[in-house]
């Protein structure tokens, strides 16, 4: 096969991944602008080259993106207090051609509101609620100033009694 049918079809497959992608943004813009549409919950199980650089997507487990396949990405810890993610919530992650990264929310998982009381114990701080302690971020609990024993309102997932994760709504 000659040099030109092979560039060829390279550059098909980027055109086509390139369109893909803005069909996809275009469709996330929309349902934010209308509120409608379904909900995205999984992340794709391929990353995405865009002129913005790779885009992959992923499940928040209350710390990190952990990917399709099993790899982990870090998540600032002060964008996912911030931003309230819970453990479930998909998320995507562009990496820039400089080495950047930005996370965004993208599938937020259905949430309840529950209270709790702070504690503190190996290293790690916890909002126990109905005798269940749900870990939470050392940021969320700088940020909020919270003292142990303090009474906290936190966000879980609202189908998933396996969680260990909450983010902190707010010191009572």
């Amino acid at each position: 096969m000659s040099e030109l049918p092979e560039k060829q079809i390279k550059r098909l497959r980027g055109l086509i991944q390139e369109a893909e992608t803005n069909l996809a943004a275009a469709k996330e813009l929309l349902i934010s602008v209308l509120g409608d549409g379904e909900a995205i919950t999984a992340p794709r199980d391929v990353a995405i080259t865009t002129p913005e650089g790779k885009i992959i997507e992923g499940v928040f487990d209350g710390q990190i993106m952990i990917d399709q396949d099993g790899k982990n990405y870090p998540v600032p810890a002060n964008y996912a207090s911030k931003s309230k993610l819970v453990e479930g919530d998909i998320m995507k992650l562009t990496i820039t051609d400089t080495g950047k990264f930005l996370y965004k929310q993208i599938g937020p998982v259905e949430r309840r509101t529950v209270i709790g009381t702070l504690t503190h114990h190996d290293d790690n701080y916890y909002v126990e609620v109905s005798g269940r302690e749900y870990q939470i971020l050392y940021a969320s609990v700088t940020y909020f100033q919270l003292k142990e024993g303090a009474q906290v309102s936190v966000v879980i997932p609202a189908n998933n009694d396996q969680a260990t994760w909450a983010a902190v709504e707010a010191a009572l």
